[in-house]
């Protein structure tokens, strides 16, 4: 399991060569983010097109001129044409409501407050107390989805709060084994995600979704389509293993990793569906596929 640090206010350039905790890493402990990926998704209406056409004109009066007469060489190859990049799961109508969808959106720096009080209006404050939303929401949300299936996501970049209290183990140090109360820790966020209804988060994801689409371009992908990149991290997360049975681990002074190495191996994200339990990752995983239903096109492969 990913090493965890009790300093957590370690620069991203130092946690990126070292193996993140489980304290240090609060959202990737929290099936909340998946619930938040939902929300997360609660972020934009309308699709997002790139423009990279090359048109060839024939300037007037001109007749087009014939082919020269073949030489020696071989001609060279025609120009070949721009390719717009492929959308695989565009965006659906989610019927947002009029009253909703009519309004303008904020600009990305702004948007802060807009998508609190949309999901504060949706699903009433209380069902979300406890879930601190970050600044840049939106940015965060985007680059932590972007992360999940690598081995790392720098944890400044969390956008929510961990469950409460620290990572529980049982037995000793040669038989350290993760504990079941450890799992107990998330029943108030698998309980949330349970309760949230998939088809309004995914009216406040069309709503909002302009704003992530920028946020993606902003990370670094001007030509990619942040829907798709939502769609094939969920179905990395589908993947994960189903661990059952005493999870083993091993210390490292503060640190902890899994004591088998295909599992200290697995991505940040299928490493959080292992840390929370088969039970819990089980409901977590049905939530991803109501979800995913929703904002893909075709099934996964």
């Amino acid at each position: 399991m990913s090493k965890r640090s009790p300093t957590p206010d370690v620069p991203p350039s130092a946690l990126e060569r070292r193996v993140q905790s489980s304290e240090e890493a609060p959202l990737l402990h929290s099936p909340v983010f998946w619930v938040a990926l939902a929300i997360v998704g609660a972020i934009g209406a309308g699709l997002y097109y790139w423009e990279n056409r090359s048109a060839w004109e024939t300037l007037p009066g001109q007749p087009p001129q014939p082919a020269p007469a073949p030489e020696a060489k071989a001609p060279e190859p025609a120009p070949e044409a721009s390719v717009e990049p492929e959308i695989q799961h565009p965006i659906p109508d989610a019927g947002t409501a009029e009253t909703e969808a009519s309004k303008p959106l904020p600009g990305l720096d702004t948007s802060d407050e807009a998508v609190q009080q949309s999901l504060t209006r949706t699903f009433g404050r209380e069902s979300l107390s406890g879930i601190a939303l970050s600044e840049e929401l939106i940015r965060h949300l985007v680059a932590t989805v972007d992360g999940l299936p690598r081995q790392h996501v720098p944890s400044h970049l969390f956008p929510l709060r961990p469950p409460p209290g620290r990572l529980v183990t049982s037995g000793r140090d040669d038989t350290l084994v993760l504990s079941a109360d450890n799992y107990a820790r998330y029943a108030r966020f698998v309980k949330l995600a349970q309760t949230l209804e998939t088809k309004k988060l995914v009216a406040i994801y069309v709503r909002f979704y302009p704003l992530l689409q920028q946020a993606y371009a902003e990370l670094g992908y001007p030509k990619r389509y942040f829907n798709d990149r939502l769609v094939e991290v969920i179905d990395h997360l589908l993947a994960a293993p189903e661990v059952h049975g005493p999870v083993e681990l091993v210390r490292f002074g503060p640190y902890y990793e899994f004591a088998d190495p295909e599992l200290e191996e697995l991505s940040a994200g299928r490493k959080l569906l292992v840390r929370m339990g088969p039970d819990n990752a089980t409901v977590i995983k049905s939530k991803l596929r109501e979800f995913r239903r929703e904002i893909a096109s075709r099934p996964p492969t």
